[in-house]
């Protein structure tokens, strides 16, 4: 919001940025479908686009409006423009992270266009892009984007429209060069596009590194709490974000709804708090599997032995809370592990406040056939662990007794 104070700190800007009704001390949740007009030349008005009032949930809402806000103001803290002004965003809330890949992919290409990715990517994103966007007559190859020259040779034989890379990645905590990919696909007229849901903008700013669109699983760390499925979709071109992709964003029908929305107004709101205890227990926990006799490998690009190591750093704060790793016993001792675990929960998606385990290759990349999952390094016996924020000498008697 344009009358916004220009606030110092990353958490006072997640607290306080959005919110518009200053008689609420919340951000109210506008649970209305449709919204009346004053009069008929009102009604007119807001569908020709010259009154900003709201007209239809679908097409907007003001619970929708303040967390769009929020997130912007997140992604883009601290950013300025080429004119050295603070970088301007626009962001449009969705349903679900799938529901803004599809609004971003299904506006920018058409039959004909091809998209370039990283080899590894989270399950649903892979199936979208190989399946859905494939049968619209879309074609998507995937590279290993660690490879700088394999991008260039990538786009010395096709034209590519968008770029899309996901960093760090699900579920193996794999990190690319974003500045590096950006300078790439810039000299080659394609926009790109980061899914920052793992990092989120507290550890992560992919737009200072010049990507054209960012995207968001809200349900995991922005909301933090596993009451909301959610996604967003944030770009810097705020006239085509305007115009075709809001225009296919309503077509499209991926909105969100208002209590949704609201759980994650107020889950942003203690982002940063989260994140530091999220990162802090991470790194703790990768040093404990790491040392562990029965631990095969553990990927943390957080340690010093991980060979993204410096990238992240490069571009990120910290690791953060996701990784993923190898038993000695394979598959079967993966298995007996999972279910001896009396504290961590057994469940799908990362980022809530509890620490999560499971196992990808049967289920979020259950889709994905053997041979490309294992391509991005997601063995049978790989397990995918979302650190929590709990006492974390509890989460590790929880690993150290169902690793015993």
């Amino acid at each position: 919001m344009s009358d916004t104070p220009n606030f110092k700190g990353f958490a006072t800007a997640a607290v306080y940025s959005g919110h518009q009704d200053q008689d609420a001390h919340l951000t109210p949740i506008f649970a209305s479908s449709t919204f009346s007009f004053p009069s008929a030349e009102s009604g007119m008005n807001r569908f020709e686009g010259k009154d900003k009032g709201f007209i239809y949930s679908r097409w907007g809402n003001p619970t929708f409006q303040a967390v769009e806000a929020t997130i912007s103001r997140l992604e883009g803290f601290g950013l300025t423009d080429n004119t050295g002004a603070p970088l301007q965003l626009k962001s449009l809330l969705h349903s679900s992270g799938q529901a803004a890949m599809a609004t971003l992919f299904l506006s920018l290409l058409k039959t004909g266009d091809r998209l370039l990715s990283h080899l590894s990517l989270y399950g649903g994103t892979h199936e979208l892009v190989m399946k859905v966007l494939s049968e619209a007559g879309i074609a998507c190859d995937i590279i290993d984007m660690h490879d700088l020259a394999a991008i260039s040779a990538a786009f010395k034989k096709h034209p590519y429209k968008v770029l899309h890379i996901e960093t760090p990645a699900n579920p193996t905590g794999s990190c690319v060069d974003i500045a590096a990919i950006v300078k790439i696909a810039s000299a080659n007229g394609c926009k790109v596009s980061a899914d920052n849901t793992f990092a989120t903008p507290w550890l992560q700013q992919p737009f200072a590194h010049g990507v054209d669109f960012v995207i968001h699983s809200t349900t995991k760390f922005l909301n933090g709490h596993g009451t909301s499925i959610g996604g967003v979709l944030i770009g810097k071109d705020l006239k085509l974000m305007n115009t075709k992709i809001t225009k296919w964003h309503r077509l499209l029908g991926g909105n969100s709804n208002p209590f949704d929305a609201f759980l994650l107004m107020n889950g942003m709101k203690t982002l940063a708090v989260r994140m530091r205890q999220h990162c802090e227990n991470a790194m703790r926990v990768a040093e404990f599997l790491n040392g562990h006799p029965q631990v095969q490998k553990v990927f943390y690009a957080g340690l010093p032995t991980h060979p993204d190591h410096l990238i992240m750093k490069k571009q990120m704060k910290h690791a953060g809370a996701v990784l993923s790793f190898e038993l000695k016993g394979g598959t079967e001792e993966g298995k007996r592990f999972i279910n001896k675990l009396k504290l961590c929960v057994r469940a799908v998606s990362v980022g809530t406040v509890d620490t999560l385990i499971s196992h990808p290759a049967s289920m979020t990349h259950y889709g994905v056939p053997k041979a490309e999952r294992e391509m991005s390094g997601i063995t049978d016996s790989l397990i995918r662990m979302s650190v929590g924020i709990e006492d974390v000498e509890d989460i590790i008697a929880d690993l150290n007794q169902a690793l015993s």
